[in-house]
């Protein structure tokens, strides 16, 4: 039998990582806490996923060559509004200094791209107006093209490679991704 110890509440948890109530929801939700419901519904959190994040966080506050670079400007082109909040939150929520931007299309995104130059894209293939494919495919090459380019997408690499143009240097990540999925692929140099 686990100890009542080794779990704790959703508050405990927040307060712990210093986020709020509403992302360690969030992060319970995504699978980046391991946690379970009560009879009555509420989560309990297993301590050590949290310790594991607070870890994580320590090792790269003390990586130098993380610790004393600049702002890392990310910008997230998303149509699901809720992977699209979840997904900033955890960005502004890494211990890098970050800002964020987002957008819900491909044609908002350009315009984003172009007025904020971004280090890093993170963007959905499947997206109404203007999908992820077109919009990669107006950026390769160009000024406006960010460092890093991290795509997320429902699609199987087969149905990538059949529908569209898809730069070799983005990293893929497959819905449904864990966030901690997500930091290792802002965080890879």
């Amino acid at each position: 039998m686990v100890s009542e110890a080794a779990y704790i509440s959703t508050r405990e948890a927040a307060q712990m990582l210093g986020i709020s109530l509403r992302t360690a929801q969030l992060w319970v939700e995504s699978g980046a806490l391991l946690a379970w419901k009560t009879s009555g519904g509420h989560r309990r959190i297993l301590l050590s996923s949290v310790e594991k994040i607070i870890e994580e966080r320590k090792r790269l506050s003390l990586d130098p060559t993380i610790a004393n670079s600049p702002k890392l400007k990310v910008a997230i082109v998303e149509d699901d509004l809720d992977l699209l909040q979840l997904m900033a939150l955890t960005i502004r929520g890494l211990e890098r200094a970050t800002e964020v931007q987002t957008s819900t299309d491909g044609f908002k995104g350009l315009i984003m791209l172009g007025e904020f130059r971004p280090d890093i894209l993170i963007t959905d293939l499947n997206m109404p107006d203007m999908d992820g494919f077109r919009m990669l495919q107006a950026i390769e090459g160009s000024e406006f093209s960010p460092a890093k380019l991290i795509i997320t997408t429902a699609l199987d690499a087969a149905d990538i490679q059949a529908r569209g143009f898809v730069p070799e240097r983005a990293i893929v990540l497959y819905k449904p991704f864990s966030l901690s999925d997500l930091e290792r692929a802002i965080l890879a140099p």
